[in-house]
């Protein structure tokens, strides 16, 4: 997969892309991962991607032509006309909330663009040449870098051969529609703190049964959301 990232502070993403899953995935040729700068796709001296709204306000709101000329240049051709398997994807907040399904979807993708607003906002005609607007939760945030950040880590580590272990996927949280069971290791006992019995138990049905109980009682608990969306 490949996946190109637009923002005026492409710089952020070196530093997260580098360590671990996302380095590693990159190192095995399965993920490609560019950061561009806004401002090279301007054509004014002065670099300028925001403007004051129409209709008065504070702040300012991110130009529409940067963005436009960005993924223009990315694709070679109009951003409303996208090669097969490219989705692109501005980061908004008013946009359709990232779930584990969503991350599903966009990991099916050959090639995903980010674009990342700032300020007050992007111009709403943004939207008309983007495949997808999407929001990782109902706050507000100085920018789409960080959303931008959730969601690659969020895709890559679906691709086929960046998990180790893959079927562990199968038993995460949300994988199902429920949270995942609680997770224990050494030592068994821990300042009066003692793994379940029935885990250590060797009684592998025992445990199957446990888990699946242990994750409806804690999305209950937490996510009652969760479990009305299920059933």
């Amino acid at each position: 997969m490949k996946i190109d990232i637009v923002s005026i502070f492409p710089e952020v993403f070196e530093p997260v892309f580098s360590i671990g899953m996302n380095r590693l995935a990159q190192e095995r040729g399965l993920v490609e991962i560019a950061a561009h700068d806004l401002r090279d796709f301007t054509f004014d001296r002065h670099r300028q991607v925001d403007d004051e709204p129409y209709g008065g306000g504070p702040g300012m709101v991110m130009k529409p032509e940067p963005f436009f000329e960005a993924v223009h240049a990315l694709v070679g051709g109009s951003p409303y006309l996208l090669p097969k398997g490219t989705r692109s994807i501005l980061m908004a907040p008013q946009g359709r909330p990232l779930t584990q399904n969503l991350v599903k979807e966009l990991a099916g993708a050959e090639r995903l663009i980010i674009l990342c607003g700032r300020y007050e906002g992007v111009d709403a005609r943004v939207g008309t040449f983007m495949t997808d607007e999407i929001s990782i939760g109902d706050y507000i945030l100085s920018g789409g870098e960080i959303g931008a950040m959730v969601l690659v880590d969020a895709v890559g580590r679906l691709i086929t051969g960046v998990l180790g272990a893959e079927e562990s996927l199968d038993e995460e949280s949300f994988s199902e529609g429920l949270l995942e069971y609680p997770q224990y290791t050494r030592p068994a006992s821990w300042r009066g703190l003692n793994v379940p019995d029935v885990l250590v138990s060797g009684d592998h049905g025992a445990i199957k049964k446990w888990r699946s109980e242990a994750s409806r009682r804690i999305t209950e608990a937490r996510r009652p959301d969760l479990v009305g969306y299920r059933e």
